[in-house]
Parts: structure tokens; sequence; C-alpha cells
């Protein structure tokens, strides 16, 4: 091991490596230790994976295992140098050159696994040696790798846990909310269920297949969540319509008299507008109501034979439908009245015209008689022609402003 041929180290310059030396010794010792005592590593040991990631764990394991195989020889190189420097305090130089062999030469011996295939022969793997730096420096390496893949697989359950342990959470909520309302298996909540159980085991025992780009990819869950507020919501509606049926049937009722009533008046405008607005271009307004109390008798069904998510669907469907239909009549009935408005705005609009004729003292202009008479005519003559209306009394207009500004 030793070189006769090498300058050895001096006493002090040995004293003060292998002093070096036992500190890194300890702080590695410190390390490797407190991996293994880390909540993480723990976690990921204690666990029974599977996939991608229980290969990368059992490769590390292994190198782990080498490791402190590797740390072992470190250790006993260092106590022999320190047993040797121990004998003598002051070592001749034959001593001062082993110790010099063993702090800067290869005097660790390295595990067989670490030896690569190339240095080995038939009748088996050949010594190899390496010194206490690049012993260290491979112990480095491979702590660094285990750091690596514990920090990834913790990362990753980090990341994914909470989402999947709010999945699970609103799947329990929901099958109890289902529980409550005594109709048997819901199907969706069973599906989001088996979803849930299958992305339980791959985030519990292989973390890893679901990182992409450094980030766990947590869009199954999140999917799973979105369906479950779906199906929540659902059975939440259906519990209130169980508990507020009578109320909500009542509120439904009044909604259909308010739409029975604004039809009412959408109709009597109708009426009156095919009478005095010619081409009115307006079709008198559908009656839903009594399709739609139908639909309501029909909730009693439900109602009665305790069919809560279907009779939520059906109240709230219902809702919507008469809400949309009342506002549908309210625009008819709008339209329709506005054709008379527009005929009443006309009016008032013809006599502003005529009253500012007479303050500018055109009142006798021969033009304007004959306008406002031929406007007159169509606006008081049923049925109205509110489209030549507006064109006489766009004429009028014009020559009124034309007398006004001596343009004409």
């Amino acid at each position: 091991m030793s070189d006769k041929s090498a300058t050895p180290m001096s006493r002090d310059a040995v004293d003060h490596a292998l002093g070096s030396l036992n500190d890194d010794r300890d702080r590695i010792a410190s390390a490797l230790l407190d991996l293994e005592n880390h909540p993480g590593y723990q976690l990921v040991k204690g666990t029974r994976l599977a996939g991608a990631t229980r290969r990368r764990w059992e490769e590390a394991e292994a190198r782990l295992l080498l490791l402190w195989r590797l740390f072992d020889a470190y250790q006993r190189v260092l106590d022999t140098a320190g047993e040797l420097r121990a004998r003598q305090s002051k070592p001749a130089d034959a001593t001062l050159r082993e110790l010099s062999a063993l702090l800067e030469g290869p005097s660790v011996e390295l595990p067989l696994d670490e030896i690569p295939l190339e240095k080995r022969t038939l009748l088996g793997p050949t010594s190899e040696r390496c010194t206490l730096d690049a012993a260290v420096e491979r112990m480095t390496t491979v702590y660094g790798e285990v750091i690596d893949l514990v920090s990834a697989v913790n990362a990753a359950w980090e990341q994914l846990l909470g989402p999947l342990d709010e999945a699970e959470e609103g799947w329990r909520e929901g099958a109890r909310l289902a529980q409550s309302l005594e109709t048997g298996r819901d199907a969706e909540l069973d599906r989001i269920g088996r979803e849930l159980a299958a992305a339980g085991q791959i985030v519990r025992t292989d973390p890893l297949a679901l990182v992409r780009d450094g980030r766990a990819d947590t869009s199954r869950l999140d999917q799973a969540r979105a369906d479950l507020d779906k199906v929540r919501a659902g059975l939440a509606e259906a519990a209130r319509v169980r508990e507020r049926y009578e109320q909500r049937v009542a509120a439904i009722g009044t909604s259909l008299a308010r739409l029975d009533a604004v039809l009412d008046e959408a109709r009597t405008a109708y009426r009156t507008v095919q009478v005095k607005i010619a081409s009115p271009g307006v079709n008198e307004p559908h009656d839903p109501v009594p399709v739609l109390r139908e639909r309501l008798d029909a909730l009693a069904a439900l109602h009665g034979s305790g069919r809560w998510p279907e009779l939520a669907d059906g109240v709230a469907d219902l809702e919507s439908t008469v809400a949309a239909a009342i506002d549908q009549a309210t625009r008819a009935r709008t339209l329709i009245a506005g054709l008379l408005e527009r005929r009443d705005e006309l009016r008032g609009r013809l006599d502003a015209y005529r009253v500012k004729a007479a303050r500018l003292g055109f009142a006798e202009h021969h033009d304007l008689i004959r306008l406002h008479e031929e406007a007159g005519a169509l606006l008081w003559t049923a049925p109205c022609d509110l489209q030549q209306s507006t064109v006489v009394l766009a004429q009028y207009q014009r020559v009124l402003r034309s007398l006004e500004t001596g343009t004409d």
C-alpha cells in the first residue's frame, strides 16, 4: 500500500489530516443517521410501493446499502490510521510513509458491487481501491441520489394527498347525503367512488407515476372533485326539496298565476293591436300554462314515492321553465304594447311640430298644412299605418326645419 519513493507527509500534516477526516466522518455518519430517521424517509420506506416508484426506491435502497458499506471501509482506514499514529508520538519516516499512503493514497477498498464490469475477471471481481477523498465523493453522490428520490416522492405526496383527501371526504359526504335520502345507491356516486379508489391506489403507492415535468398531475383528482361537487349539489338540493316541497310547489303555482296574468295582458294588447295597427307583424302569444300546470301536478307522484333526486330535478326544471316563460311573455307584451305606444308617440310629436310651426309663424304654410292633414289621417285612422305615418312625420319635420333655417 505504501509508496517508498513518494515524499511522506509531515507529522503535523498527518495530524491535521486525521483531525479533518475524523470531523468529516462524524458529519457523514450524522447525515446518514439523520436521513434514515427523517420522517420523509421513514414514510417512503414504510409504504408498500408499486410501479415506477417502487423500482426507483429499490434501486435507491441498494445504493444506500453500498453507501453504508463504503462508509464502513472508509471508517476502517481512518481507524487504522488513527491507531498507527497513536503508537508513536514522533513517528518514524516509515510510519509517516504508511500514514501518508492511508490518508492520501488509494486505501479504501470498494464494495464488490461498486467495481465496474470491465474490471472484473472470469474468476470474480478483483479488488479496487480509491482514496478517502474519492470515497467521500462517491458517498456524496449516492446520498444526493437518495435525498432527491425521497424528496421527489414526498413532494408528489404533498401535492396529491391533499386533493385526494378532499375528494374522499367529499365522496363520504355525498354517501351520507344519499343514505339520508333513502333512495338506494346513486350510480354516479358509485362511479366516482370507483374512480377515487383507483386514483388513490396510485397516489399512495406510486406517486411518481403521476409526476409530469417536476409537478404532480392532479387532473384526475380535480375531475373527480368537480364531478363530486355536482353530485353533492344535486343530493343537497334533493334534501332541500324534500324538506320544503310544499313551499316550492306553492311558489311555482304563484309564478304560474303571474304568467297567466302577463299572458292575459299580452293577449288583450294583441287584440287591440290587430284592430288599431295596420300590419303589426306580431304573433299572438303562445299559452304554455296548461302544459306547465300538468307538469306541476305530476310532481306529486314523485313526492309520494320518495324519488327525491328526480323530484329535485323536476322542481328545478319547472321553476326555470316558468321563469323563462314569464320573461318571454313579458317581452311579447312589451313588444305588442309598444306598437300602440309608438302610435301615441307619433301623435305627440305631430302635435309638438304643429305648435312649433305656429310659434315660428308657419302655421298656414301650405306644405305643413298638407303634411299635417296627411299624418293626422294616418295616425287617427284605424288601423294605423305606423310605417307610412313615420315617413310623413319625417317629411313634416324636414320642411319645418328648412323653413326655420331659410334653406327652403
